[in-house]
Order: structure tokens, then sequence, then C-alpha cells
């Protein structure tokens, strides 16, 4: 059972964040969500997707040409987050590569092989002080951390410790997005004092429901968005105190004995999130959100806004 779980409309989320004396309709580069570094679990092996994950690891992906991860990064960095910690283990090699070729990816560039010395032709060159991509609102840093081929996500996040400071962070999946308002859930989880606030989502099930009495059908439900059962969505707020109900044992599955605890001490708590929301196990998935992403993606619609 999930504690301290809230049905929070825009406008109660909109009274908290006055509450803490932030104005709901801030510019992002004054969000206060911006100063959380963002912890990304990446090292699963995607075996319900191994028609591409064969070869990459599920956060690189493709979604509309770009990894999926990419997506991530960019929805975290809508909100003015730019720093990111990414858990490494399955391919994790693949994700290093992305992460150090992204920079001259966006960019035309003249190599002199001998020497190593990159000159990027519009302007620039390959050096910490030149542009960082050729997208605006991508000053990120970004740690790739190798946390386990074989670990589980308790011990994966339990490895990272050190990279975030001892400070309040964000944590996600890399295998999903969403619309989450996070500066309403940073809000939220600061009303309630918890020590891990997780998203709640209510997907779409795959089949609709019957209700059978003897030989006939009572009820016929054809997939009804919201059946009455909240899931686990990912996008938490997490205080330091979480890793002390960690593991570094490869073993440690963050979902199940530090979230029960945390949940039987009442310091779990439940944004529930009626907006948009996709995880991507399977090829349906996948499939879906190019779809939702050739129609008008809802995770990016604050991209601009950057």
């Amino acid at each position: 059972m999930v504690a301290n779980i809230h049905e929070s409309t825009g406008e109660e989320r909109a009274a908290v964040m006055r509450a803490f004396g932030r104005d709901p309709a801030a510019s992002s580069a004054k969000r206060a969500a911006a100063s959380l570094p963002v912890v990304v679990l990446c090292g699963g092996m995607g075996t319900r997707l191994m028609e591409e994950t064969s070869v990459i690891p599920k956060p690189l992906v493709s979604i509309g040409g770009r990894p999926l991860l990419w997506h991530l990064m960019r929805s975290y960095g809508a909100f003015g987050c730019e720093r990111f910690v990414l858990c490494l283990g399955y391919r994790g090699e693949a994700i290093k590569r992305f992460v150090l070729d992204y920079r001259l990816m966006q960019r035309s560039f003249t190599l002199e092989v001998g020497s190593g010395h990159v000159e990027l032709v519009d302007g620039g060159t390959d050096s910490p002080t030149g542009p960082a991509s050729g997208f605006p609102g991508e000053n990120w840093t970004v740690s790739c951390v190798d946390t386990g081929l074989s670990a589980m996500t308790g011990a994966r996040l339990a490895r990272v410790r050190r990279f975030v400071d001892g400070s309040r962070f964000f944590l996600t999946y890399g295998d999903g997005l969403s619309d989450v308002d996070l500066d309403g859930l940073l809000a939220f989880h600061e009303a309630q004092g918890a020590i891990v606030t997780l998203t709640a989502v209510a997907p779409t099930p795959r089949f609709g429901d019957l209700e059978i009495d003897g030989p006939w059908v009572g009820r016929f439900a054809e997939k009804e968005r919201h059946g009455g059962t909240w899931v686990n969505g990912g996008f938490f707020v997490c205080e330091p105190e979480v890793f002390d109900y960690l593991d570094d044992d490869d073993s440690c599955v963050l979902e199940r004995e530090p979230l029960e605890r945390l949940a039987k001490e009442g310091r779990l708590a439940a944004y529930r999130h009626d907006g948009f929301w996709q995880c991507m196990d399977t090829m349906h998935d996948r499939e879906q959100l190019e779809e939702i992403w050739a129609s008008g993606a809802p995770w990016a619609e604050r991209w601009d806004e950057t």
C-alpha cells in the first residue's frame, strides 16, 4: 500500500507552490526543480523489447529519430534541470558513446586526425567553453556511472550516492515519458514531509473489462482509461535519507523492501498524475510513442519554454 495518496488538482498544486513562496507562473529559469540533480536508471536488459535491445540498451531506443533518453532529459531540462546521473548496466558503453558523441553529432566540424583538434564549422571549438549542443536549454552535466551488469534498481541507486552530494534529487526510469509537472511534484513532496514521493499514474489497460452473471454479460467496458488502479510511474523525488533504506548488494530491488518499508513507516507519498504517461516495455509501446510523437507529444509541450 502506498502512503499519503492525495488527489491533487491544478489549483491545489498552485496553492501549495504559493504557500512555499513560489509563483506558479514563474519562468523556467526560476523554477525550484532546476537545482535538483536527476538520477536515471538505465541499466536493465529490456528483455521484452529484444527486437531493439539485443543491439542497444532500452534508453537508446529511438522515438522520432532520437533516443528515449534524450526525450527524457529534454523533459527535465524544460524545468531547468542540468545535472544528470545515469546508472549504467546492460550495454552501458553505448550510452557512454551517445553522451561523448552528442556534442559533435549536433554540429558540423573539421577534425585534424593527427592532433585530435576539432573545429566546429559553425563557430567555436571543441572545448569546455564552446557551445554545448545544437539545441537551447541543453547546458547539461552528465555523469555516466557503471553500476553493475546484474544489479537491481536499489543497488544501482545505492552506488551513485556520492554523485548527488547529500542533496534532494529526482529519480526516474530510463524507459518512460510523461508530462508531469515537476514543480508541482516537488512542492507536493515538500508539503508531505516524505522521504520519497513517487508519481502515481493510471495507465489505460490493454484489455476491456467484463462483468459476467452466469452465462450473461452484465457489463461490457472497453479499455477505460482509469480502472481505479494506480501504479508506480517513476518520476520520484527523494531525500538523501533514502540511502539508509538501500543495500549495495546486487539483489536490492528499490520497489520491494526499501519502498515497502517506507510505506509502512508513512514516509512514502504518492503524487497522482492524471496527465500523459507511457512506458516502453514492448514494440507495441514503442510504436505508440512514435505515433504520439508524430501527432504532437505531450511530454514535449514545455520544451520551447526553456
